[in-house]
């Protein structure tokens, strides 16, 4: 029977110098060598430490001179292990724990290094104290070295999928060829593939072209790159095989391609990877990527290397159909605008055109200019609904009925009604907008209807942008649906030096921003841009297409009335008030007076002030429309000033004898007093009210 006194810590000790006993009776040298698994007792009130035999030989010890004390073996560790055995054991015993166990090194009289497990029981006291530590100590080397082995292939699989996520993730996004090289080539590509440099060849008409280059890399040194495929150079050599080629020295690389051999000094790599770049059976072009570090190639590698190789293939093959496809929509697009602006005279005509990057899409924006009878042009920017070849399509049968209604002489209300009628008769159900202007340059004179489309700018000579008030109808298509072809036309005025800005949606439109932010963009960029127009248009298109990204189609045309400067004895202005604005009276007077302060003539300009008030007053209150203000110097027979306000009103000022209490009616009668003389003229479908002060000396 067991004993009651005795305690439970006594029976497992006892227990555990049972199974030593019989360790030592069976064990030979040869056994204890093959088990190398020992056991220890560790009396912590004694400070001494009992391992038997298989344990010393663990722990590389010679019985004869162990001396049974727990620095015998502690002493001999490393530092770092030391102090990982000791922090083990401390914070077992004074954590109240009941066992540990701990993985560390110990050096053998050969000089090797043997990884030693130790794994204990701490026995303590009925109040917690503990007084004994009882364990077993075994040789693990050869599972440490395995688990070591295991957990780096297993780290060199998890890099290599990485390799492989990453680079399909890139590669998915990527839809030109310029996508592809970019992806490659670009901010972590290198890393992303794990080489430290790549170069990328497409075959086009049985020669090789080198399009991404990055790192180091062979096709860098020149007459080694683009150019006729060439079996003697490995790049050629594998495209034309067809086969991968794995090299991992420069010396077998020399000796497979001996050519090279006089640039060896220049390569500074060791291992390169050839690859053939083949999709659906036809050779695209080859990869070759360059390792700084790495001699070899395992199997594993040799097969990432291939996939990555398909991978890209693919996606070059995916890539090149793109741009086969978009440059055919592109060259449809293009071919359907007109390839040419005539030039007219009293003017200047720029367009822009810029077609959407992103994806398949081909818009169906468009303009034109139009020759008109009388002396006339038409201008006309517009959107067909839609990014595809469809819209294209549409786009370029619409541009030449609108062109055909347009060059018959209809006003604009006429042919964007009759447009709208072609478009509803089209087999399709896409719509368009339009913003279409007869512009006389003679006179100034712009007539302009709008269906659906945003209405024009204009910039006048001081630098101000003008948006005015267009009325409109619905768009061409819509309109015609629902019965209603209503285009109300506007009357606007082009002063001499004024420039008339149409434009589409892709100006202003901001992915995820208010249309109205666009809008106020370009009047910024108009309002500060230069004079001309060929300048202004490349001015809009810098500064606007890269704002906003270039995610559509635009179309731009600016078009700009000859200035009328005068001449330096006879200089003239001209400056269109607005009806609707409230500070153009005030900055008319300004204007006035800043001209004829720097044309010399100061003494004039009280006088010229006061009437340019009352011309303007009479123009803005008793008429529909803005005003035209003209101010010129006439040198002949004596040097005076001639002040002229054009409307389109058709009702000519009466003289009128006001009362005391009048408010109004001394226009006329403040003229008689301040002009030398003054008239009324019919002018075109208004009038000009005009007077001449001076004369100067």
């Amino acid at each position: 029977m067991t004993d009651p006194s005795r305690r439970p810590d006594d029976e497992a000790a006892s227990r555990l110098r049972l199974e030593r006993r019989r360790a030592g009776e069976t064990g030979t040298d040869e056994r204890l060598a093959l088990n190398r698994t020992g056991s220890f007792e560790w009396d912590l009130d004694a400070r001494t430490v009992d391992v038997d035999e298989a344990g010393l030989m663990v722990f590389g010890l010679d019985a004869a001179t162990f001396e049974a004390s727990p620095a015998a073996v502690i002493d001999r560790l490393d530092a770092t292990d030391r102090a990982r055995l000791e922090t083990t054991i401390d914070e077992a015993i004074s954590g109240g724990s009941s066992s540990y166990s701990v993985h560390f090194q110990v050096p053998m009289e050969d000089g090797s290094r043997q990884w030693t497990h130790v794994q204990a029981r701490i026995l303590r006291s009925e109040d917690g104290r503990a007084h004994r530590v009882i364990g077993v100590v075994r040789d693990a080397t050869a599972e440490v070295t395995h688990s070591a082995f295991v957990l780096d292939l297993e780290k060199r699989r998890r890099r290599q999928t990485s390799i492989v996520e990453r680079t399909t993730a890139a590669m998915s996004r990527a839809v030109t060829v310029d996508d592809v090289t970019a992806a490659l080539t670009g901010p972590g590509g290198l890393v992303g593939i794990g080489a430290d440099g790549l170069a990328l060849g497409l075959v086009e008409n049985s020669a090789l072209k080198i399009i991404a280059l990055s790192g180091d890399s062979v096709e860098v040194l020149e007459g080694l790159g683009s150019g006729e495929l060439d079996a003697t150079l490995p790049l050629g050599d594998t495209i034309l095989s067809g086969r991968p080629r794995f090299i991992t020295s420069l010396g077998s690389l020399i000796r497979r391609y001996p050519v090279l051999e006089p640039h060896i000094g220049e390569l500074n790599f060791h291992a390169v990877a050839y690859l053939p770049l083949i999709a659906q059976a036809r050779s695209l072009g080859g990869l070759a990527l360059f390792y700084r570090e790495r001699t070899v190639f395992s199997a594993d590698e040799r097969i990432l290397c291939l996939g990555l190789a398909a991978i890209v293939a693919q996606s070059l093959q995916r890539a090149i159909l793109f741009d086969e496809e978009r440059e055919f929509a592109t060259g449809l697009q293009s071919a359907m605008l007109p390839r040419r602006i005539q030039e007219i005279e009293g003017g200047e005509i720029a367009v822009r055109y810029h077609a959407a990057w992103s994806g398949r899409e081909v818009g169906g924006d468009w303009y034109d200019v139009i020759t008109l009878p009388r002396g006339r042009i038409g201008v006309v920017v517009g959107d067909v609904q839609g990014h595809d070849t469809h819209a294209a399509a549409i786009m370029g049968q619409l541009r030449i009925a609108l062109r055909a209604y347009a060059a018959e002489g209809h006003p604009p209300a006429t042919v964007l009604a009759r447009a709208s009628r072609f478009l509803a008769e089209l087999d399709t159900d896409r719509f368009a907008t339009s913003t279409y202007a007869q512009v006389d340059l003679a006179t100034g004179a712009v007539r302009v209807a709008r269906a659906g489309h945003f209405g024009p700018l204009i910039r006048h000579t001081d630098g101000r942008v003008g948006v005015p008030q267009v009325r409109g109808g619905l768009p061409l298509g819509i309109s015609t649906d629902f019965h209603d072809e209503e285009y109300p036309e506007t009357r606007l005025d082009l002063v001499p030096g004024e420039t008339l800005v149409l434009y589409t949606d892709g100006l202003v439109e901001e992915p995820g921003a208010d249309v109205d932010a666009g809008v106020a963009a370009l009047i910024h960029e108009v309002s500060g841009g230069p004079d001309g127009a060929e300048a202004l248009a490349d001015h809009l298109s810098d500064r606007l297409w890269e704002r906003w990204g270039s995610g559509d189609d635009v179309a731009l045309l600016v078009l700009r009335r000859s200035p009328d400067l005068g001449s330096p004895r006879a200089p003239r202005l001209h400056q269109y008030i607005h009806q609707a604005d409230p500070q153009g009276l005030s900055e008319a007077r300004s204007i006035v007076r800043q001209a004829l302060t720097e044309w010399d003539l100061a003494g004039l300009a009280d006088d010229a002030e006061l009437v340019t008030g009352e011309l303007l007053v009479n123009v803005l209150l008793h008429t529909e429309g803005g005003a035209v203000l003209t101010l010129e110097v006439l040198p002949e027979p004596v040097r005076r000033i001639r002040l002229s306000v054009q409307d389109r009103s058709s009702v000519w000022p009466r003289r009128r004898t006001p009362g005391e209490t009048s408010t109004s009616g001394r226009g006329l009668l403040l003229l008689d007093a301040v002009a030398e003389r003054w008239g009324i003229e019919p002018r075109g479908e208004g009038k000009a009210v005009w007077c001449e002060i001076g004369p100067i000396s």
